[in-house]
Formats: structure tokens, sequence, C-alpha cells
């Protein structure tokens, strides 16, 4: 499956970046100051860039909401194949300089980037998605309890499951997506003993194209459907696709992840195979620190949304899911149990 659309930046060099704007807004090619009126938001895309029907499209959907209550004319950018630590600094300092407030990387490869550029323009507020790490004054983390979703998707899993096999892919080898993958097998084992849950992860690093390449899901998926697996759940971004579509093939169930895949429109001929999606409020993330910026108040330190304050969810957009009064009764138990502590998931 290919991506369904791009934004592009017209070739990244070491000494300058053109910056294109989302479908939104415009941006202007000359520089500016980061004093001057602010234009709006900025998002820079880490790998999978828009399109991907999942974790940057979400991320897009809140700025579109900024632009269209705030009457700005926001800007997003796509990373290139290749690029440098320095491309990323790059990148947000333009970005900042141009007179965007806030400036976002949307994804924890763009932290040592925001740490840098927040450094020389600490009138700017910056964000980064799915990292805690990055400390300064005029910087908000924006992460996230994923494996709390995830551990409702294992419930649902188990809960659906006739062959007593369930799949996980995960698209890179890192910590981020091992909080998906624990969560997910702790609700399977809390929920029904004996189901067997594979796992398998489809790169080691970003660069390799795990959350990029639909491909690589589906042949993952299919690898596991082929080993009895009847529900897969993918944290994958863009690469989930493939595993979704792989699961329409052979008629089981997929899971989605960070949007609701049950309602992307590039999705619509799958989605009668995605029983559910495990989702996390990037969009609300990144509205509210516009918002806050809108406001004068600019919002710093780690946000994290979780089960209690509507950060993460399970979708309940399919029918044949939200119909289901068992695993509804299911879901419903183990999240209150994990918003009052009962329950605790594990990260790893």
């Amino acid at each position: 499956m290919r991506r369904v659309s791009r934004i592009t930046v017209a070739g990244v060099a070491t000494a300058a970046l053109a910056l294109t704007a989302s479908a939104c807004g415009s941006s202007s090619s000359e520089s500016s100051n980061s004093d001057s009126k602010n234009l709006g938001l900025a998002l820079a895309y880490d790998v999978g860039g828009k399109g991907d029907q999942s974790f940057n499209d979400a991320a897009t959907a809140g700025m579109e909401k900024a632009d269209k209550e705030f009457g700005y004319k926001s800007t997003a950018v796509e990373p290139q194949d290749g690029e440098s630590e320095a491309d990323k600094v790059q990148r947000l300092e333009t970005l900042a300089k141009q007179g965007y407030n806030p400036v976002i990387g949307v994804g924890y490869a763009y932290a040592p980037a925001v740490k840098a550029a927040a450094q020389k323009y600490p009138k700017t507020t910056f964000g980064i998605v799915d990292d805690e790490q990055t400390k300064a004054d005029n910087v908000a983390d924006l992460v996230f309890s994923e494996e709390q979703a995830s551990y409702l998707a294992g419930v649902a899993a188990a809960k659906t499951t006739k062959s007593n096999v369930v799949g996980f892919i995960g698209g890179v080898d890192v910590p981020l997506i091992h909080k998906f993958e624990a969560g997910f097998k702790q609700g399977v084992a809390d929920t029904k003993k004996g189901v067997t849950v594979k796992s398998q992860y489809l790169t080691e690093t970003a660069a390799e194209g795990g959350f990029s390449s639909p491909d690589k899901g589906e042949a993952a998926a299919e690898g596991q459907i082929d080993d009895k697996a009847d529900v897969v759940y993918a944290a994958a971004g863009l690469s989930g696709q493939g595993v979704i579509k792989a699961a329409n093939a052979n008629k089981v169930w997929a899971i989605g992840v960070d949007s609701d895949q049950y309602k992307q429109d590039a999705l619509k001929a799958y989605k009668d195979s995605i029983l559910t999606s495990a989702m996390k409020n990037v969009e609300g993330a990144v509205y509210d620190l516009a918002k806050s910026v809108k406001d004068g108040k600019p919002e710093t330190g780690v946000i994290r949304g979780s089960l209690s304050n509507g950060g993460v969810s399970l979708s309940n957009s399919n029918p044949v899911f939200a119909d289901n009064k068992d695993t509804q009764a299911a879901i419903e138990k183990a999240t209150a149990g994990i918003k009052d502590g009962s329950i605790k998931v594990k990260t790893s």
C-alpha cells in the first residue's frame, strides 16, 4: 500500500531548507524573526510522514484543528532519507526563525534536535512527541501510557481469538514499542489462559523502514497468520497498513494503533477486519500545546496522556466489537482496574 499523500521538502541541504505548507495552510519562504506575529504551529514529521493513517496523521489533525480555531496558517514538513542529526536541528531552527510557535518534533528521533533548537530559540515553545528526556524551560514532552491502551487491546484479542493464537508486530525494536508489546501480552494473559502471543519486530532501526514499509508489515502478518494467529495487533506506523491488508485478505482480525483506523478513508476497503484500535490522543496533545501558546501560558515539562485523562483509549467504532457485551464488560472491568491502580500494567 502506497503512502496516501506527502508534503514534500525541496532539497535538504546543509545550509538551507525550503519548507512547503501543509494542506491547511502556507508558510513563507522568507525568514522572519521569532518575535514577529505567530504564523501558527509547525510539525516536523519523522519517518512514515503524513498519510500513515496513524501517528503522524493524528498530529496533523491536531494542527488542522488549531488552524481552524485560531486562524493560523501552520506548516508541516517531511524528513528526507538518510538525513543527519544536523538536518533535523536546522529544520527546527528554520521553523522557529520563520515565526512558527510552537514547533513540534513528531517522534522520539527528534529529541536531540529539539533540545538543541530550544536552546537557540528560548522564546519559542518546542514540543517533542514520545520522548520525556528533553528537559528545558521551553520544551513540552508529549508522552503517553501506550501500555494501558495496549493492555485493553490484549483483552479484546483474548476475548476474540478462536485459535488461541494472537500476534503482535512492532515496527522497530525500541523501548517505546516494547511498551505496546508488554501491555498487549499482559492483557492477553490476564484475560484468557493458554493463549499464545507471537511477537515480531520488523527492523532494528527506523532507518531500515520499520515504521514506513507496508510490505514488511504485510509479510510479517502473513507469517503470523500462517502460524494460526487470528488476531494481529500492530504498533508499526505506516507499516501497520500492510498488517491490516493481510488480516483482511485472510479473514482474520487486525487491531489498529494510534488513530481510530476503522474510520480512516485509506483503509476503508479493510475496515470490516479492524476489530478496534489502541489509540493515543496525539491530536489532542498537539492542539493543547498550540492553544497554551495562543493563551500565553505555554505548556512545558512532561505531559502524559493516560486512560484516566483520556490520553489513551480503545476505539469502539466497529459495531461487531462495540455490540459484543462479553468483550465490552471485560474491557470495562480492565479499564476500571487500571484507573484505580488494582491492575498495574508493565512497560517492558
